[in-house]
């Protein structure tokens, strides 16, 4: 009918939440490290997952609550290697104070173990989201799906990208810049392992980047800077860039 303007429906996609979820992230880190301030803002904080999970339409807020609480302590033991693996490594640190209250690659990987954890209970959308928020403070992006083992420790941290099949296990060290990608990105693979695995004790320098779900980087291997890598490489390697990509055993 002439004069008669039709209405545009949208979705409500509740945008406002990333911020809620930013401030929900930041109390529960903060709640994990500082026993004063999970006693005066634990219940807020879980009243805030609540909320969130609410506003997201999902159900069962208190078993996720009771079973994500349960793992708090496991994460903050993980976390603490994280810790004493960056102050080990980086000749900058001065203490073990600075690690906690200064290193965003170590705020990173604090975000990635709790959303990790909600990824692994079923939680969905809120992984990505809290994973998204560490993103945007800290220069790194690393998905809540990647299986990161034990004593890793990111240095500069900005600019590093780990995707969400990635497989990285214990004593990682990775630098500014790295890339943990897939060689294609198509929808019709979202299922298959598209990130590459690496090994135990391996050292990745600054802009290297490893693409490929078929790849694996060997143990104790070293990546150096602005390699880039397709295929897989053998343990105690070290490769690095000159003409092209050099690799040979290393002697022990």
């Amino acid at each position: 009918m002439k004069g008669v303007e039709e209405k545009v429906v949208f979705a409500n996609y509740s945008m406002c939440l990333r911020d809620a979820v930013g401030i929900f992230t930041k109390k529960l880190i903060n709640n994990l490290f500082d026993e004063n301030h999970l006693q005066e803002n634990g219940e807020q904080t879980k009243e805030s997952f609540f909320k969130i999970l609410e506003r997201l339409s999902i159900e069962n807020g208190e078993y996720f609550w009771n079973e994500f609480e349960y793992s708090f302590v496991n994460i903050r033991q993980k976390l603490d290697l994280d810790a004493l693996a960056a102050e080990k490594s980086d000749p900058a640190a001065k203490s073990l104070e600075e690690i906690y209250l200064a290193y965003p690659g170590f705020y990173a990987i604090a975000v990635y173990r709790l959303s990790h954890q909600l990824l692994k209970l079923g939680v969905p959308t809120l992984p990505r989201v809290m994973s998204e928020f560490a993103h945007s403070i800290t220069g790194t992006d690393i998905h809540p799906g990647a299986e990161i083992g034990e004593s890793f420790f990111i240095d500069h941290a900005t600019g590093i990208v780990i995707g969400e099949t990635t497989i990285i296990k214990n004593n990682v060290t990775i630098f500014q810049g790295v890339t943990l990608g897939g060689i294609q990105v198509k929808k019709s693979l979202a299922s298959t392992k598209r990130h590459p695995t690496i090994e135990s004790g391996v050292v990745i320098y600054a802009n290297a980047t490893i693409l490929g779900g078929d790849v694996v980087i060997g143990e104790n291997s070293v990546i150096g800077a602005n390699v880039c890598i397709t295929e897989s490489i053998a343990e105690n390697s070290v490769v690095s860039v000159e003409s092209k990509n050099k690799i040979y055993q290393r002697r022990n």
